[in-house]
């Protein structure tokens, strides 16, 4: 019986069928296993988003199901798969790209020593927790409590204050205006309910 965890969540890795590489890690509920199980695409649990993720909706990288299987303590499921595209987000076949045995960024206790574009989804993750909460004295909270018209006008600001910063400033001083910049569009996507993957899925087709 499959064992899901005090979270109500299992985890799901997911494997070319063909070549047997592993494609991507994720998280499902009760209701996306049982959507994969019915086939014919994986479903999974977004812990962002805290709804069910429909893999391939936005970008179209289906990911097409060929037999699942648990382990041997039930608490992990491997989904075999046909993909129909790109498994990550970032546009690659799979999300383990990345080597780490060769990778400098990753130190002897196996923690990276560089921040990486992975921390706009942290940052999202800790705005999502600021609008359910509402810290007093929460700068993000206030301003998911002004709307989505006064955070749009955030934005427009920010942005004048980096195209002068790369001008007249220090690259210290771009990078404080940019992440503001970069700030306050993360505000913007949970304001409006957006998921961030629509926005990845956009930039990956721009890599040409």
């Amino acid at each position: 019986m499959i064992q899901l965890d005090d979270r109500g969540l299992l985890a799901a890795i997911v494997q070319d069928a063909d070549s047997g590489r592993v494609l991507m890690h994720a998280y499902m509920d009760a209701e996306a296993l049982k959507r994969t199980l019915a086939g014919p695409d994986a479903w999974f649990y977004s812990r962002s988003r805290q709804k069910l993720w429909h893999k391939g909706e936005t970008s179209g990288n289906f990911l097409k199901v060929v037999k699942v299987e648990h382990d041997c303590d039930s608490d992990t499921v491997l989904v075999k798969v046909t993909p129909s595209g790109s498994a990550c987000h970032t546009g690659s076949q799979s999300c383990f790209d990345a080597g780490v045995m060769n990778n400098n960024s990753i130190n002897a206790e196996g923690i990276s020593n560089n921040l990486g574009p992975g921390i706009l989804n942290e940052l999202i993750d800790v705005i999502k927790q600021r609008s359910t909460v509402k810290p007093e004295g929460s700068y993000t909270a206030e301003l998911l409590k002004e709307g989505t018209g006064r955070i749009a006008q955030k934005i427009v600001e920010e942005a004048g204050e980096t195209a002068i910063a790369s001008v007249n400033q220090t690259l210290d001083d771009v990078a404080n205006e940019m992440g503001d910049l970069l700030y306050h569009c993360m505000v913007l996507l949970v304001s409006l309910g957006m998921p961030a993957e629509q926005v990845w899925a956009v930039l990956a087709k721009r890599r040409g």
